[in-house]
């Protein structure tokens, strides 16, 4: 009969959340609050509710995304009509959830926003790379630590710039990015510099965030940042202890000003009692 500690890492993965697999959100939900990775990945809960931040950023990423595949393609430029009606499908897919809204936003204050983030990106470097676009929303999958299910990637754009391959991953913020903000979100692409060396051939890898302020008159920032082989190690070593919590069941609250609010499972944080 078989154990626990017989399983691969990736089947006791799936045994626990159904993936035999575990991503970077995943890891990031757990380091910021591991009762909310057990209501999300291990237990399924129905969320209460969803931030329109949230939804709003995964609009932007939508409507970029489809630039850059009419891009790949060949075609020209999407107008920013088009590139609206690609946002608009992000809010469609959240009409039957309850979504919070900041204080001043509504459905009109966010689109008229988005409308200007993303005539901003059609303006920037970003929307037309140099050098030839290999991937898009792109999918790169594999073991970076000994005993941690497989990690699965999705690199929001690959380019070829004929010296090295550039990963970059797109986001969206209030105001421009200070270096700390940057060194503190590196540690995704540290771990995503690892999962693509089997496609850049050897290679150099350039990895950057490409930012896309929230401001009232938005811009595009990239943000390039160095794959220091000292802060991968410790990325990974990272991963490893965070694994070892979630298959020990060390799960429990972390009270947060910022993050509470806008927690989709908060009635069940609160009945929670370990």
């Amino acid at each position: 009969m078989s154990t626990v500690t017989d399983l691969h890492p990736n089947q006791i993965a799936e045994q626990l959340t159904g993936r035999a697999y575990t991503s970077w959100s995943a890891i990031t939900t757990y380091q910021n609050c591991s009762l909310r990775y057990k209501f999300r990945y291990l237990d399924a809960l129905p969320e209460e509710a969803v931030s329109a931040s949230l939804v709003f950023g995964g609009c932007i990423h939508r409507a970029a995304e489809a630039h850059l595949r009419e891009r790949l393609a060949g075609n020209p430029a999407p107008t920013l009509d088009a590139l609206m009606v690609a946002s608009n499908e992000g809010w469609q897919e959240h009409e039957a959830r309850q979504v919070q809204f900041g204080k001043g936003d509504d459905r009109s204050t966010l689109d008229d926003l988005a409308g200007r983030m993303l005539t901003a990106f059609q303006a920037s470097e970003l929307a037309n790379p140099p050098g030839m676009i290999i991937g898009i929303e792109e999918e790169l999958t594999g073991e970076l630590v000994p005993g941690v299910p497989d990690l699965l990637a999705r690199v929001d754009l690959l380019v070829d710039d004929g010296d090295a391959l550039v990963l970059t991953d797109l986001k969206t913020a209030r105001t421009r990015w200070s270096d700390s903000q940057v060194q503190d979100c590196a540690g995704q692409l540290f771990l995503y510099h690892e999962l693509a060396k089997p496609i850049a051939d050897g290679r150099p890898i350039k990895l950057e965030f490409a930012v896309v302020t929230k401001t009232k008159t938005p811009e595009v920032y990239r943000h390039e940042v160095w794959a220091d082989p000292q802060q991968i190690e410790r990325m990974k070593r990272i991963v490893g202890r965070v694994w070892r919590g979630i298959k020990s069941g060390i799960f429990y609250p972390s009270p947060s000003a910022m993050q509470c609010p806008t927690c989709p499972f908060r009635r069940a944080c609160r009945a929670w009692t370990g």
